[in-house]
Order: structure tokens, then sequence, then C-alpha cells
């Protein structure tokens, strides 16, 4: 398969390649960036690139790089990610440290609601420095497209054999404290981004989310990049090739809910 890459060598990624060739041929040549690049932002592009196992990020480009005013028209590009060293969780795996045990039960899991406010507490948290306005739009359309090929009584079955932007609530006394969105491809979820708003909640929410993800028969919690809080919850790092191996396995889900 003939890769084309931009100037500074960046794999270039249009939505006329087979995204999950285009995977295999990274694999194949040993690209050793994390980042790939593309210029498309429509829905269906960005839900094959999260079905070929990209997480997809994105940014705004300066204005040095535009050439003009960037603020007053501003310039995006996504950012398809293949890590090169992926956090993994597999459930057999999790530990729950002892000082959070006695917080489990004072919260309230809430799978697939919230999605709109999530995203945007996100947002708001962390920045739009990646979660930029036309990804976030994009992903919104995803969902909503998912959302319309279901009756209003019958939502996306959980796994999900397409990309399904999603949701995980975490409520105490009917208050939203913690919150994460990501996506669905198969038997596995990828987290994108979450936040918090009381001390220990992002860790219940991680916590039940992972046993949520168990019960409904995932293979495992895709975490994204290694970081200590993530390990400290039994989460493994696993190299590129293998997680696409994973990936690959479990891309069809095996049980209809």
């Amino acid at each position: 398969m003939y890769l084309r890459y931009t100037s500074t060598g960046y794999l270039l990624i249009s939505p006329a390649d087979n995204c999950h060739r285009i995977v295999d041929a990274m694999l194949a040549a040993g690209y050793n960036e994390e980042f790939c690049v593309a210029l498309d932002f429509s829905p269906g592009f960005v839900a094959r690139l999260m079905e070929a196992g990209f997480l997809v990020m994105s940014m705004k480009i300066d204005e040095e790089e535009t050439g003009g005013k960037a603020d007053e028209n501003p310039a995006y590009i996504l950012l398809p990610k293949l890590h090169l060293v992926r956090s993994a969780l597999f459930f057999e795996n999790l530990r729950i440290k002892r000082s959070i045990r006695r917080f489990l039960g004072r919260y309230e899991l809430r799978p697939n609601a919230d999605f709109d406010r999530i995203l945007d507490r996100c947002v708001q948290v962390h920045g739009a420095d990646w979660l930029t306005p036309p990804l976030v739009e994009s992903v919104r359309r995803i969902r909503k497209n998912a959302l319309a090929a279901h009756p209003p009584d019958r939502p996306p079955p959980l796994p999900a054999a397409r990309a399904y932007p999603t949701s995980f609530a975490l409520y105490r006394d009917g208050k939203l404290a913690a919150g994460e969105f990501g996506i669905i491809v198969g038997r596995v979820y990828t987290s994108y981004s979450g936040y918090y708003d009381e001390d220990n909640a992002g860790t219940v929410q991680l916590i039940h989310t992972a046993r949520y993800l168990r019960e409904r028969g995932f293979a495992f919690f895709d975490l994204g990049m290694p970081l200590d809080y993530k390990t400290d919850l039994g989460a493994v790092r696993i190299s590129p090739e293998e997680f696409v191996r994973l990936f690959r396995g479990y891309e069809r889900p095996q049980t209809v809910y």
C-alpha cells in the first residue's frame, strides 16, 4: 500500500483510504510516530478511523502555519493516534485500593447518560487543545447517527458493532459528581476524556465503569496513554501490534443487549 506523508514526516490519511489497511502498513513499516494527520472531519471518516483502532484527536493550526489570522478563521487538523505504548485494563487485573473501597457505595453509575453534558464539561475542564470544536461536533454527529438507527425505546446495543460514542455518569445524592466519554467498537471501550468535581469521584467512576464493562461482556478497557493512576488500577502496557491484534479480535460483539 502506498503511504503519503506530510513535509514534516507524518503519515497523511484521507477519506479515500482503507483505515484498517493503513494501520497494517504503519505496523509493517515501523512507523515511529504516535500521530498521523488528516484534514477531513466528516463523521463517517472519523468513525472509520475509530473503528480501525485510532484514538482520534485534533488541534488548531497556529497563525504562523496558516499565514493568516487564525482566531478570525481558525484552521484545524485531525490527529489520529495509534499509541506506541497503550494502556489496557483487563478486568481480572482490576485493583481497588482499600482506601477507596468505602467510597464505592456512595455513588451511582449511569451508563450512556448525560453525554452532551459530560462532553461539554470535559472541554470546560481540560480545554479545547485537542477536543476542538470540529472534532466535538463530529463526535456528536456520530452519536446522533447511531441513535437515529434505533427506535427511541431501544438504544444501540452495547457492545456495538460500529463506532458508538457513549458516556459514563457518576452521581451522588442526585448530583453529577464525575463523568467520562469514549468510544465503543465491538467489545472494546476506549476512554477519551473525563473529569471529576469531588475528591475520589474520578477513581470511583473508573472502577464502576470497569465493573459495568466486565458485566456486559466487554473484552478490556482501553485507557489510551499510560499514566500512573491507570497502572494503580491494574492497567498494563501493551505494544501497538498487541493492541491491534486484540482490538481486531473483538471488533464485533458476541452478545446483543
